[in-house]
């Protein structure tokens, strides 16, 4: 269970991954079929599942890096690739802190089918809420947004098989595909640490549609 203390704790640490994204590089190539098998929990994904690419991302919420690509690269990504049926985007949850994991859970919790929605809700406030004096509270603010009361706030952090299972997930990546750091993407296996502008995903996806 996510307790205040432990968050309020643990966000000056988040603030130390606000910095500039590094340049994209390579870390070797993994089995794709390893990489799709299912985790604890049920996979977030857009576009068709047989598109002739498979881009996997790991992010952690209060990843600065993250935050850059989901405002100025995931926008470009989904309409080229995802939404014309090139790409299908798997994103998966990989946490760095206390407060990543519980932005995690608030996103998987979210009223609806809005997943998405909430990731980039607080992908765009991310400053805000991990510079707060109260980040709980300012965690409140941006989820009542997508329809939380203080009771399903609460219900939602303190759900200990979900944050057990976003743990998982996390661990695995770690151990099974020696993940370290965010954003970490796979692109048909092809591991490549921090695509941080729209020609480096250019370039990472390319190789996969030609012919």
């Amino acid at each position: 269970m996510l307790s205040r203390r432990r968050l309020l704790e643990t966000s000056a640490l988040a603030l130390l991954s606000l910095a500039a994204a590094p340049a994209a590089h390579a870390q070797g190539t993994f089995d794709p079929a390893e990489l799709m098998k299912p985790g604890v929990l049920p996979e977030m994904a857009l576009g068709k599942a047989d598109a002739p690419v498979t881009v996997i991302e790991y992010a952690s919420m209060t990843c600065g890096h993250c935050a850059h690509f989901h405002e100025t690269v995931f926008p470009y990504l989904k309409e080229k690739y995802v939404d014309t049926g090139k790409v299908y985007f798997v994103y998966r949850e990989f946490p760095l802190d206390p407060l990543a994991a519980a932005v995690s859970m608030l996103a998987r919790c979210a009223p609806g089918d809005r997943y998405f929605e909430m990731t980039k809700l607080f992908f765009d406030k991310q400053t805000d809420w991990i510079r707060a004096d109260d980040p709980v509270e300012a965690l409140f603010q941006v989820a009542k947004q997508s329809g939380f009361t203080r009771d399903t706030f609460k219900t939602c952090l303190t759900d200990q098989k979900l944050l057990d299972g976003i743990t998982a997930n996390r661990t695995r990546g770690a151990d099974v595909f020696k993940i370290d750091g965010t954003p970490t993407f796979f692109v048909n296996g092809k591991k490549i640490v921090g695509i941080s502008t729209t020609a480096e995903l250019d370039e990472a996806i390319a190789p996969f549609l030609k012919g």
